[in-house]
């Protein structure tokens, strides 16, 4: 585009680049839109303009006619400097600033007869304006004019308008005449091939509304253009055709095969459609995508053709020093190698496949061995070239040495793919020395993978005993707890199998550090079995006591129920009794009898009764029966990920992985209701804290948001679970445990809080939809508060989970969308609304989420200041003719960047005395408390991961709490919290908070208030019958009732 000529905004341009910082710039493009503002200003002449329109009977269209050409007389401005101010317009939104006037001026340029001025025009609204500003239905009359014009030049700048915005408006209105410039005989090569890509924009945009019935031959006969613009624009357009409807595209094929004849054989291909010797590239690529929306070619001829073509095309390529001709050749030959194994060719051409590839994984090309790869863990679905992809073993196992991780990543997939009896030792063992260096961005997936193929391929089920040992030995942060439940249930079903595995716990004991999941494991071995050994050298109970016993220390509350149940067990199989082992056990019992943590006490207690019954604990503690034979939930997923993939085609395979980088995992349960695990899991990170782990290592599943005890009968098909794999029970379950009630009393109290929106800063409106979701969404957001997965929303189509991992000011949050249904969900959007002291961007999210299947969308949360704030997801889906669209709080509060700190009096009263007074000490008297005894206080700080300190205040009616908070702007800040109650009346109490940072003292203090005031909320549904229950008193307090209006 010239613009010589025009100083003035050579001028602009050059003001522009010649400031020294952004603060410079800022001022220059005020001052420069203040003066296009003024001169664009003249509501004289646009009323007098208006009266002239209507009074001379102009149509509302006609008005920007009207405004051009009296705005270029009254106001003054000339066309050199209307054009002048638009292009700067245009330069000033191109710099990232906000152009919110002008607009007009752009549009009414399109009218104008001029070249020059109708360049402008044409340029500057399809870039300034979007599908949906009205200005545009006001120049439609104006484009069409140009399309039906006899000026070429016109009818390419309203196309490329057209095209580049695509609107529903123009496509209603504009379509039928894009579709006759298309087929015009009459119509330069330049302008068809415009129309082409216009057409194909607006089909895409609006396939509803632009009408393609009976192209067929209309297409067929674009095919058979000699020019090649036209050609390769209505092969776009054809793509996009057959992937909508490929049944009424036949009379195509043969065209197509032609086509890709033609150019194989580089007939009649001008010269500049001939990029570094490739006759049009793009023309290839695009005519095999769309042979691949085919089913099969049937006609003999033509399939000998296409398979000359695709062989030559094998035959021709060859890696070259050229960048640009390997870029061009080799994407010609691996569409060529997706369109072979879509045709299910013979066995020698695929043998020619993996061979090539077998060569390019083997190139120092990072690009080219990364394509190798993945197109050849594509040619898996082909049967018979197994053995052949075997034979490049060796090169696949250095791939996954390669410093890019994204092709050890593919490697990875290809060595699980070919993995079966015969190689399957060389592979696991590869995997297993592999993970000790791996990206810990992989370990999470090696391990299951390695965990699967171990299960599927042991040649005993010793060798299956070690593997996953070592593998939780190597990789224990990153083994999920479903990988070794499955190893307790092959050892329990095997009795030949237990004094060795119990012998191999025993020897991992013995090492100075090992991983909490290998005492969990070794720990319920030894204590099922630890008697077969009493004959070996340092096998005797006591000894096995004292091995697991080291370990207590080092192990979170998850893992002390496991060890307090193991020393039952051992003092069972002690006979005769060691009396002075039992009073060590016994010690122990009555240790944790007075445990905070419900699960611990209850078991400490029982443990303790039981264990003075004497002969009878032999009845009591007897062995685990054998569990009942099933599949294992994590083979079961990849056979039937491997069946769905079987019957896709490569074109339908690739569009699924690219439709979203969201992992999808089809919701396939194995018959005794137990949730399988995705084989493609996210990194799990190692949490700072294991506070709200306990109702998963016991047997406890969150189903609705509300914590529940699994029920291992199948459930009904009727209303999948498809959050199972995150949130229930998996591969082996023992006996339902108890959940902890200190936490169940929490989670009450906050469910059942008189506040449902406590923690909401900005109400959110809930927007009226004919679908109902399931259960209420104030009682899953809350407990999702205390816990970091469950269930945030469900209705019947979807079910929306989170699991979250926090460490520090970083978070790592998965968001599953699962589809309940046998039909597909359309039209899915997310998009999440972050505050502004949280840095946060969700992942894509496909359009389509297939029937009965997961999709995972993870996102990072970076937390830059504190603030109670939160963030809102904004997400909407259809099913058949419902329109579902719901805003949803995610639980990114405040608690979930606490770190618990428990502190000394030595610690604590010098910081105490440090923070003298406001604004980094604030105390208030809180009235409208809802009345709780000091320990569920205690309880619920506990929850919200501020540690209570116990002995800190002489006061039993009192409460010191401490926890460490993280951001990027106060990094570990130390907060104290002391909480001074009446007992004579618990419905008030004086809080004192203190931290280094003003802001942070003051949100932690509102923050712990909407936990513990009592607000009423008035009811949105029909007044439920009342059930008796205790009242608390009626507030009555001025102060009181003004906290419940805060």
């Amino acid at each position: 585009m010239a613009l010589s000529g025009m100083r003035g905004l050579s001028v602009f341009i050059s003001d522009i680049r010649n400031c020294q910082n952004k603060e410079l710039e800022r001022l220059r493009v005020d001052k420069e839109l203040g003066n296009i503002r003024t001169r664009f200003k003249n509501e004289k002449a646009s009323f007098y303009m208006r009266g002239i329109a209507i009074s001379c009977g102009y149509e509302i269209e006609n008005i920007v006619i009207a405004r051009y050409k009296l705005t270029c007389s009254i106001d003054g401005l000339t066309h050199y400097e209307k054009k002048k101010y638009v292009w700067k317009m245009l330069y000033i939104y191109m710099l990232g600033y906000d152009v919110d006037f002008g607009h007009m001026e752009a549009v009414s340029l399109i009218s104008a007869p001029k070249y020059p001025e109708k360049q402008v025009g044409y340029i500057v609204t399809s870039c300034l304006l979007n599908e949906n500003h009205d200005f545009l239905r006001l120049a439609i009359n104006t484009v069409r004019n140009d399309i039906i014009g006899r000026n070429e030049t016109f009818q390419c700048l309203a196309l490329t308008l057209v095209g580049n915005i695509g609107g529903r408006d123009f496509a209603e209105s504009l379509a039928p005449d894009v579709q006759k410039l298309l087929i015009s005989s009459s119509c330069r090569p330049l302008v068809r091939k415009k129309a082409a890509l216009c057409l194909l924009r607006l089909f895409r945009k609006n396939p509803d509304v632009v009408n393609v019935d009976g192209w067929s031959d209309r297409m067929a006969q674009l095919l058979d253009e000699r020019d090649m613009g036209v050609l390769t624009s209505s092969m776009s357009l054809l793509v996009a055709l057959v992937s909508k409807n490929h049944e009424a595209y036949w009379s195509c094929l043969p065209k197509c095969v032609k086509t890709l004849e033609r150019l194989a054989r580089n007939q009649d291909i001008p010269q500049e459609y001939t990029y570094y010797g490739i006759p049009s590239p793009w023309l290839q690529v695009k005519t095999m995508r769309a042979l691949q929306y085919f089913p099969a070619v049937e006609d003999p001829n033509t399939r000998r053709s296409l398979f000359e073509v695709l062989q030559r095309i094998l035959m021709g390529t060859d890696v070259v020093k050229n960048v640009n001709k390997n870029n061009a050749s080799h994407a010609v030959l691996f569409e060529a190698l997706a369109l072979v194994m879509h045709l299910d060719a013979e066995k020698e051409m695929m043998s020619q496949c993996v061979a090539l590839l077998g060569k390019f994984i083997a190139v120092r090309e990072p690009n080219i061995r990364y394509l190798g790869l993945e197109n050849m863990t594509r040619m898996l679905m082909v049967t018979d070239v197994h053995d052949i992809i075997k034979r490049h073993q060796a090169q696949i196992i250095t791939s996954l040495k390669d410093p890019d991780i994204s092709i050890r990543r593919r490697a990875l997939d290809l060595l699980y793919g070919m993995c079966d009896v015969s190689n399957a030792k060389d592979i696991v063992e590869e995997l297993l020395q592999y993970l000790s260096s791996a990206d810990f961005a992989m370990r999470e997936e090696l391990s299951l993978k390695a965990a699967i193929l171990a299960e599927k391929f042991a040649p005993d089920l010793s060798w299956y005993v070690d593997v996953i040992l070592q593998l939780i030995d190597k990789a224990g942060d990153f083994v999920s707890d479903d990988i070794w439940f499955r190893v307790v249930q092959f050892v329990t079903n095997n009795e030949d199998l237990q004094p060795y595995a119990a012998l191999k716990a025993r020897e991992y004991l013995d090492k100075p550090a090992i991983h909490e999941t290998m005492v969990k494991v070794s720990a319920y071995i030894l204590g099922e079995y630890s008697h077969l050994l009493s004959r070996r050298p340092g096998c005797s109970p006591k000894e096995i006591f004292s091995l697991i016993h080291e370990k207590l220390p080092t192990v979170t509350t998850s893992t002390i129920p496991i060890l307090l149940s193991t020393y039952a067990k051992i003092l069972m199989h002690t006979q005769p009794p060691d009396q002075e082992l039992q009073k060590r056990i016994w010690a122990i019992f009555s240790k944790y009898e007075s445990c905070i943590d419900a699960e611990i006490q209850q078991r400490a207690v029982e443990y303790h009764a039981l264990s003075m019954k004497g002969a009878a604990l032999m009845d009591i503690l007897a062995e685990m029966p054998k569990f009942p034979e099933r599949q294992s939930s994590l083979i079961k997923k990849a056979e039937d990920s491997e069946a769905d993939t079987a019957e896709q085609s490569a074109i339908k395979l690739r569009a699924q992985q690219q439709s979203s980088n969201a992992l999808v995992a089809t919701d396939q349960r194995p018959a005794n209701g137990t949730p399988p695990v995705n084989q493609l899991g996210l990194v799990k990170v190692p949490v700072m804290s294991n506070a709200d782990q306990n109702s998963g290592e016991q047997g406890l599943g969150l189903e609705n948001g509300a914590l529940t005890v699994v029920d291992p009968q199948p459930r009904s098909t009727s209303s999948p679970d498809l959050l199972g794999d995150l949130l229930g029970p998996l591969a082996i379950e023992g006996p339902p445990g108890t959940a902890p009630q200190s936490e169940l009393r929490v989670a009450s109290d906050l469910e059942s809080g008189a506040n449902p929106d406590a923690l909401a800063i900005a109400p959110i409106e809930e927007q009226p939809n004919t679908v109902q979701p399931i259960g209420d969404i104030t009682e899953r957001f809350q407990a999702l508060c205390l816990k970091d997965s469950g269930v945030l929303y469900e209705d019947p189509y979807i079910q929306i989970g989170i699991k979250a991992d926090w460490r520090a000011h970083h978070g790592r949050v998965v968001i599953f969308l699962g589809n309940k249904n046998t039909a597909p969900l359309i039209s899915v959007q997310a998009l999440i609304l972050p505050p502004s002291h949280l840095k946060m961007e969700l992942s894509l999210v496909p359009e389509t989420i297939p029937p009965r299947a997961q999709v995972q969308c993870p996102f990072e949360v970076i937390n830059l200041q504190p603030s109670r704030e939160l963030a809102v997801l904004d997400f909407s889906y259809m099913f058949g003719t419902h329109k579902v669209n719901v805003k949803l709080r995610l639980p990114t509060v405040l608690n979930k960047f606490f770190q618990p700190i428990t502190v000394s009096a030595e610690e604590f009263f010098p910081q105490w005395r440090s923070l003298s007074g406001p604004p980094l000490k604030l105390q208030e008297v809180v009235r409208g408390v809802r009345p709780m005894p000091i320990a569920e206080m205690a309880n619920l700080f506990n929850s919200l991961h501020l540690m209570v300190c116990p002995g800190l205040d002489p006061n039993a009616n009192n409460l010191v709490a401490s926890t460490t908070f993280y951001s990027e702007s106060t990094r570990a800040m130390l907060c104290l919290v002391r909480i001074e109650t009446d007992p004579a009346d618990r419905t008030q109490l004086r809080m004192t908070v203190a931290s280094g940072d003003p802001t942070l003292t003051f949100e932690l203090k509102e923050f712990i208030k909407e936990q513990i005031v009592s607000i009423p909320i008035p009811s949105r549904g029909p007044t439920p019958v009342p059930q008796p229950q205790p009242t608390s008193p009626p507030i009555s307090d001025p102060g009181a009732i003004l906290a419940g209006l805060l």
